[in-house]
């Protein structure tokens, strides 16, 4: 069975100066200070996880955008993932 992934109220992907990063607002930013800087893959995998595309609905996507194997593209969705998940940015 497919794992849902939903992205924790109060985390927003903004580009700040040319870079893609995560920051709490509202009630979040209590607990969490600072950000979280992504590349332009990493900040791909949050936009699809914000449209609530499943693990293999992300990997299918970034398929269709980045010309790379199947292989390297899921451990890169796998990595972004565990990383939004480790962080408290992201629920399974």
């Amino acid at each position: 069975m497919e794992v849902t992934l939903k992205i924790k109220e109060g985390f927003v992907l903004r580009r700040v100066m040319g870079n893609n990063v995560i920051i709490a607002v509202g009630a979040a930013s209590r607990d969490f200070h600072g950000m979280v800087q992504l590349n332009e893959s990493a900040a791909d995998i949050w936009n699809f996880i914000a449209e609530g595309k499943s693990r293999d609905e992300i990997v299918d996507a970034m398929m269709q955008k980045y010309e790379a194997d199947r292989d390297v593209i899921e451990a890169d969705v796998c990595r972004s993932i565990d990383m939004f998940v480790s962080n408290g940015l992201v629920e399974e």
